[in-house]
């Protein structure tokens, strides 16, 4: 996470001793609004310490000398010691939290399937990193959401929390999940997350840009070039770092570029409502050693709907909601320990889950996934050559021909988890 990484560890310093915080640092002077074009001229991720660091941040080293999951990372994984908790267990997230979206997922399932507390409750409503404590949480980007979803939080689920069990007030009845659906703008409670009436359903990538919920009988591909030296921006407009609202963004620029693969449903005829994660399933080939597919799953509207803020600049006809996206790095497809190449042109499997989503598509919309190699500067360059890529210098950043295949039950699909009906 390029952007996001850079930006926080050039305020984020080691500190010497205890007796007093560091005096106030310079900021960091990019000398630019736009961020693709720095972190472009910046180069190899290499060159961040050369030209940046120093050296001096042992936090940014950290990252990026230990780029497989070894033990430097599997003795920080907090996670594995979630287990047989006794107290009481309020765990609370954002669907658009731009640095940590999974982390409360992950803990509540972790927890849930390891002794679980007898009081365990997710939250998770429509919110950037940290807003469920702070503003009224109606709004995220250029989505509306109807409430003030984190004063309701606050007010009607962490202060009666607190209530019942430290003061013994109130009834204590706390749903194991209490999540909000975006698209339907509701709160909804359930027994368990992902809730049991969410059912796998396989939506298969089709020929002709279509989204099919049956698989193709013949077989094709589609391809693109993947040129990490003109990397697909992850917004389409100019910013400097990681944007907190990206999450909701329209992706209407990304689907106009040549090295971005588009697939589309048509018209719903009646709401789609899914829970949970979404498995990606992809069937692909470069011509290569290494290269990323980026995967996004995105709500259509229609071409007549309003725009949800007034005077809202952004024109809400056609819009292209991001619902989710994830990067994933091609070497690791077959494990996070010990990374392995691609043989160039043969077709291979990448699968993985993205973060849970709670989500409406509203009858009318079309769903809509996109699939690309690249999402910059939100995450770093991948120079398509098996390597260690904090080293990779320019001459190893390199095109590639990138192949998705679809057809039959084996072709590349994403598995929604639908609910039958909104209860």
């Amino acid at each position: 996470m390029l952007a996001a990484n850079f930006g926080f560890y050039q305020s984020f310093v080691e500190r010497k001793g205890d007796p007093a915080p560091p005096a106030a640092s310079v900021p960091f002077q990019f000398k630019t609004p736009d961020g693709y074009d720095f972190y472009l001229r910046m180069g190899g991720l290499g060159n961040a310490n050369e030209k940046y660091f120093k050296s001096s941040n042992p936090y940014w080293l950290e990252n990026t000398l230990n780029t497989t999951y070894n033990d430097y990372w599997k003795a920080r994984g907090i996670w594995r010691h979630l287990k047989a908790i006794k107290p009481a267990v309020l765990t609370v997230g954002g669907w658009f939290d731009a640095e940590d979206a999974q982390g409360p997922l992950r803990t509540h399932a972790f927890m849930e399937k390891n002794a679980a507390p007898a009081n365990n409750t997710l939250v998770m409503g429509p919110w950037t990193h940290g807003s469920w404590s702070r503003g009224d949480g109606d709004t995220v980007g250029n989505l509306h959401f109807g409430s003030k979803t984190g004063a309701y939080y606050r007010e009607s689920i962490e202060f009666a929390f607190f209530q019942y069990h430290l003061k013994a007030k109130g009834d204590g009845k706390f749903p194991r999940a209490w999540v909000f659906a975006t698209g339907r703008n509701e709160w909804q409670q359930f027994a368990q997350w992902p809730p049991a009436e969410a059912q796998p359903k396989p939506l298969y990538l089709a020929a002709n840009s279509k989204l099919a919920w049956q698989p193709e009988a013949t077989s094709g591909f589609d391809e693109y070039i993947s040129d990490p030296n003109k990397p697909v921006p992850y917004l389409g407009y100019t910013n400097l770092g990681m944007a907190r609202d990206y999450m909701t963004e329209d992706q209407r620029f990304a689907s106009q570029r040549p090295d971005v693969l588009t697939f589309e449903t048509e018209p719903l005829k009646e709401d789609l409502t899914i829970a949970g994660p979404i498995d990606v399933s992809l069937l692909v080939s470069t011509s290569a050693t290494d290269s990323d597919f980026v995967v996004k799953l995105i709500d259509v509207y229609p071409g007549d709907f309003p725009s949800f803020i007034d005077k809202n600049p952004t024109k809400m006809g056609g819009y292209q909601q991001l619902v989710r996206g994830e990067p994933f790095r091609g070497k690791f497809r077959k494990s996070f320990e010990s990374p392995v190449p691609f043989v160039p042109n043969q077709p291979d499997r990448i699968e993985f889950p993205m973060p849970d989503v709670y989500h409406t598509f509203r009858k009318g919309h079309r769903l809509l996934i996109q699939v690309q190699s690249s999402w910059f500067p939100l995450t770093d360059r991948n120079p398509q050559k098996f390597m260690d890529i904090p080293k990779a210098l320019s001459a190893d950043f390199t095109k590639a021909t990138q192949r998705v295949y679809r057809g039959n039950s084996n072709g590349s699909k994403l598995i929604l988890r639908v609910i039958p009906s909104v209860m």
